[in-house]
């Protein structure tokens, strides 16, 4: 539509925009959402001045997940040495061990190399729904942080059993326990290793667990561009660029996050340009094997450029949303929009394969 009536496809998005307040179309309200910063990141980007030549064209695309909490269940134990074990149950597919050892640690208020997040097997905590795509970091981090709370206020009611005071009296500041103002008394302060070398004599082992199902998720949306060109005379399509502009409410490890960005997109190529299943006359699968079931590699792709947008989700102590299935939701349209652009054929149906796409345009002539 936008290309008939000569519009931008991303000023059309952004004027009809979701906000916070805005209706779903599967029922709900959202709360603070992205999409708008997101649009006007992507529309900042110097990609979208990058010269198109012949036979190439660029497409857009925007998409969103609205995320998950799920039976959570984290276990989080304190060492004598002050260090901190956390146990989870969702196993790691992104780099979610890495996220959580970090809230927990700017929870406690330590250094990231005192924490250590175990993947346990199902008989060692409550239930745990699968980490499917997009839920580990949000809702086991949040579970974690929650049991990290939990060891706060133990180790704050042992401070006061030394000193004589009322719990209510201590409060944790980086890493240790302290007197919550004059009036508590002076006292210095216990660190997480003094309370944890103590604590076979202060009433045993220190502890924190959380189970629940966590609220507060938090849609995010992301909006890609591709630029790509079109071989008239095979139909095959090559990647030129790839850009992804992401909201991730806050990205607590970068570097993952932008991997998760990445590994969408490339998994959205796969899905756009070459993934299907072929099947011969007698009903049986011609293509099992990854030699046949053709996915992109390496040389397929260029470098996919990221940009992390942060609209914090309020429904998460530290504003995570989950950002792996976003990544999945827009290469397939942005693929055939610039597959369009570049070769003035619209096709109806995935996988835009070198047949398909040279079908098409001679269809066109």
């Amino acid at each position: 539509m936008c290309r008939e009536l000569s519009l931008d496809p991303l000023a059309v998005r952004l004027k009809n925009a979701a906000k916070e307040g805005t209706k779903s179309s599967y029922g709900p309200t959202y709360n603070r959402i992205g999409l708008v910063e997101t649009l006007e990141a992507t529309m900042a980007h110097p990609n979208l001045s990058a010269p198109l030549g012949p036979n190439q064209g660029r497409g857009v695309a925007a998409g969103f997940w609205f995320n998950h909490g799920g039976e959570t269940s984290v276990s989080l134990q304190i060492g004598e040495d002050g260090t901190v074990g956390v146990s989870v149950g969702t196993p790691d597919i992104g780099g979610s061990r890495a996220s959580i050892a970090l809230m927990v640690a700017e929870t406690l208020g330590i250094e990231y190399e005192a924490v250590r997040v175990n993947v346990v097997e199902t008989g060692s905590l409550g239930v745990n729904e699968p980490t499917h795509g997009s839920r580990a970091t949000f809702a086991s981090g949040k579970a974690a942080v929650e049991a990290a709370e939990s060891a706060i206020k133990q180790m704050c009611a042992r401070a006061a059993a030394e000193w004589g005071i009322d719990p209510e009296a201590v409060e944790w500041v980086d890493g240790s326990a302290r007197p919550a103002g004059e009036n508590a008394g002076k006292f210095p302060p216990l660190t997480i290793g003094e309370i944890g070398a103590k604590m076979g004599g202060t009433g045993g082992p220190i502890s924190g667990h959380h189970e629940s199902v966590p609220g507060g998720v938090g849609a995010s949306f992301g909006v890609h561009v591709v630029d790509v060109e079109v071989d008239p005379e095979t139909g095959k399509s090559t990647v030129l660029r790839y850009l992804v502009v992401q909201d991730a409410g806050r990205a607590i490890h970068p570097a993952y996050v932008e991997g998760q960005y990445q590994g969408g997109a490339a998994q959205g190529i796969g899905w756009a340009l070459n993934e299907e299943y072929v099947y011969g006359a007698d009903g049986r699968l011609q293509n099992p094997m990854f030699l046949d079931y053709r996915i992109p590699v390496a040389s397929d792709l260029p470098m996919i450029d990221t940009v992390i947008v942060e609209v914090p989700n309020p429904g998460h102590p530290y504003g995570v949303r989950g950002v792996g299935e976003t990544g999945i939701a827009p290469p397939l349209a942005a693929v055939a929009n610039a597959v369009a652009a570049a070769s003035g054929a619209r096709l109806r149906s995935l996988p835009l394969s070198p047949p398909k796409v040279l079908a098409a345009i001679k269809a066109n002539k």
